[in-house]
Parts: C-alpha cells; structure tokens; sequence
C-alpha cells in the first residue's frame, strides 16, 4: 500500500514543481506567448477543447484510427510472426521483404499511403499498422524460437501434435516477448497516427497541431501535445495491467515505453 501511495505522490509533487517552474521562469526570462505560453494558457484551452467540446471530435478520430490500426498491425504482427519462426520455408521467401519494408521510412510512405487510400481514417489506420507491425513482428519470432527445448522434446516425447506443442509450449514462452512488443507499439500507433495527419487530413489531434503551428497559437499547441499524452499513458497502462494478468507467471520488472 505504501509504495502505490508513493508511486502517485512523487511523480505529483514532480509535476508540480516541473509546472511551477515553467510559470516563474516565463517572468523570469520574458519569454513570450508565441514562445512557450503560460501553464493557465494551456488549461483554458484544455477547459474550451473538452469541456465545451471543442477538441472532442479530432480526439475520437485519432483514437479510433490509433486502435484500428493498432489491432490490425498488432494481430498481423504475431500471425505473421508465428508462421515465419514455426517454418524456415516460409522465412526464406518472405523475410528478406520483410526487411526491406521495415527499413523504408514510413514518413516518406505516407503521401503514397494517402494516394492509395484517400484523405480518410482508411490512410491513418494503414500508417499506424505499419508503425506497429515490426517491433511486435521481431518480438513474436524471438520469443518463440528462444522457447526451451527440453520442454519441447518432452512434449514430442508424448507424441503431442504440433499444434498442442504450439499453443501449449512456445505461446507461453513467447508471451512476455509479445506484451514488450505491444507496450513498445503503442508508441509507435501514435506516432504514426500523428505523422499521417500532418500529411493529410482536415481533423484529428495532429491537424490540430498543424494549425496551432500556422497561427502560432503555442497554447493550443500544448493542449493537443498533453491529449496524445493521455492517451499514450492509458494506452501503456493498460499493456501493463493486461501483461501482469495475462502473463501471470512472469515476475518481470515494469516494461518502459521503449527500450533503452
């Protein structure tokens, strides 16, 4: 009890301080509004974007294209995952394309995406699949193939299907492998949602930005910034709250949102 008491209190009082900071030191240096607004700057907007209802509709359309994109790129990533470490055929042909999509930006992919796909949520949630496939992808093959063949010799030993040895075996294995993998996507959806509309759209937290940008309305700005913010924190919480049930009888410590 004591340390989730702590685990709030510390990051508060660190806000608090990081916010008080910020404040003295716009009087302090004269910075100016279009620089870095005031914390009160940001609040109002906070105050118009949700509680009048303002920001509602691009939040509700960057969230739906995050988390469809997201499970699309998520469940492809560990189907395709799970073909390519269970058959060394299917890796021989496809892998070295696997690759090579990984290894094109996928900012410079997004005006094709948009050709392909229109100026619609169908282009965001494609972006996002993409951000989100490869590091689930890598983390679902490596988790399977490190899976301990002593275990997977006892249960061939008892004649057991491979699909037993599969879903019994090297699913479990792999599955401290995979919640890393969907903590590390997160991120990544929200980049990819981000990216896909400042190249293309008329709504969304990330048009949001871009017109703060052309109006220099900084405090704006700010208040979509903190929007993604909530909803990266939800989103990363609630890997590790599923991690922890799912995969019980892990005593791993708590995941970052990315690797170091």
């Amino acid at each position: 009890m004591k340390d989730r008491v702590t685990s709030f209190i510390f990051p508060a009082l660190s806000l608090l301080g990081l916010v008080a900071l910020w404040h003295f030191s716009i009087d302090l240096f004269a910075i100016p509004d279009y620089l870095l607004p005031r914390p009160s700057a940001v609040i109002s907007h906070l105050k118009t974007g949700y509680i009048d209802g303002v920001f509602w509709p691009h939040f509700a359309f960057t969230l739906q294209s995050t988390i469809t994109g997201y499970l699309l790129g998520c469940v492809s990533a560990i189907l395709v995952g799970a073909v390519l470490a269970e058959s060394r055929t299917f890796e021989k042909c496809f892998y070295p394309f696997i690759i090579a999509l990984q290894s094109m930006p996928k900012v410079a992919l997004a005006p094709l995406i948009i050709v392909w796909f229109g100026y619609g949520a169908a282009s965001k949630v494609v972006m996002v699949a993409l951000m989100c496939f490869f590091p689930l992808f890598v983390n679902t093959v490596v988790g399977i193939r490190q899976t301990d063949r002593q275990l997977v010799s006892m249960m061939q030993s008892f004649s057991a299907p491979a699909s037993l040895v599969f879903f019994r075996v090297k699913l479990y294995a792999a599955a401290g492998h995979i919640f890393a993998g969907l903590q590390i996507s997160i991120v990544l959806a929200l980049i990819g949602a981000v990216v896909a509309e400042f190249v293309a759209s008329s709504k969304g937290i990330g048009w949001l930005i871009q017109s703060s940008l052309a109006n220099f309305n900084t405090a704006q700005m700010f208040a979509a910034l903190l929007s993604l913010v909530a909803i990266g924190l939800v989103g990363t919480q609630t890997i590790q709250f599923l991690h922890r049930r799912v995969v019980f009888w892990e005593q791993a410590a708590p995941m970052t949102a990315l690797p170091e």
